[in-house]
């Protein structure tokens, strides 16, 4: 069985970088930007708001290993879904939570744990569903974030707070 991918925004890539880079039958994590009309956006024009892009994660899987609905899950208890264009801190359209099909056949089960999160949250889900059409990857600076800086005050203040919350 070949490997699937789905993209992810749920705020700030390095949290969700981390988060799935944990998970088993996750085989690679890139963080980027999509859903939005910039060719080859910069981490700084995507901060400006201008370009339309979410910070996302490209999450590369073994099905084999973890299912999609598992991924989407994960996904749904790393983030705050019903917060539009933020997560804590961290406010703007870059930050909003979206989910990016590979292929329309992902959308079946992309909906299905959408309409089964709304019972778990009391506030409407705002999170975006739509098919990807471009990623472009962020800076290599981004890339494996937390792994490279886990002393930053980022990581220490917001990622490792996360991944202790998910017994990560």
């Amino acid at each position: 069985m070949a490997n699937e991918t789905i993209t992810l925004g749920g705020g700030c890539f390095w949290c969700v970088e981390a988060v799935f880079k944990r998970m088993a039958g996750v085989v690679s994590c890139t963080s980027g930007y999509a859903g939005g009309a910039t060719a080859n956006p910069t981490y700084e024009q995507v901060c400006s708001g201008t370009t339309g892009h979410a910070e996302v994660v490209r999450v590369e899987f073994d099905p084999a290993v973890v299912t999609l609905d598992a991924i989407l899950r994960r996904f749904f208890q790393a983030h705050d879904p019903t917060t539009l264009n933020r997560q804590g801190a961290d406010v703007g359209t870059q930050y909003r939570s979206a989910i990016y099909l590979e292929s329309q056949e992902q959308r079946p089960a992309v909906d299905a744990v959408v309409a089964d999160m709304r019972s778990v949250y009391r506030d409407p889900i705002v999170t975006e569903v739509e098919l990807l059409d471009r990623f472009y990857p962020a800076e290599a600076y981004h890339q494996d974030y937390y792994e490279r800086n886990p002393n930053a005050g980022y990581c220490r203040v917001v990622i490792a707070p996360k991944l202790k919350k998910l017994g990560l």
